[in-house]
């Protein structure tokens, strides 16, 4: 089991870090789709598509999105077309959503 780092250098206890990783039903993921209006549900993921000036600013985003991710031990599904960057976030290991997603999700959004 991984521990994981808040902000300040605390640690998570486990029941904590399970607890983000638990499969939201239908009803949660709704919800927390509300939280997130630029992302979209797509089966067992939700995804967002950003548009840069260039290629440059485009991997600037997706470093920082790397060191985000990083610290969360939490990464999301990268694809990257010139100015374009698609991120879908899913917790793998779970085999859907979990609160986890869109806590990263929002995370990324205030980059």
């Amino acid at each position: 089991m991984f521990q994981a780092l808040f902000p300040g250098g605390g640690i998570a206890a486990p029941q904590i870090i399970m607890a983000r990783r638990t499969l939201l039903s239908e009803a949660e993921i709704a919800d927390r789709l509300k939280e997130i209006p630029q992302w979209s549900r797509e089966g067992n993921a939700i995804t967002r598509t950003w548009t840069f000036k260039d290629f440059p600013a485009a991997l600037r985003f997706i470093n920082k999105v790397g060191e985000l991710a990083e610290s969360m031990n939490h990464h999301p599904d990268i694809r990257n077309s010139w100015a374009t960057v698609q991120l879908t976030l899913t917790t793998h290991d779970r085999g859907g959503l979990t609160h986890l997603d869109f806590e990263l999700a929002k995370k990324i959004d205030a980059l």
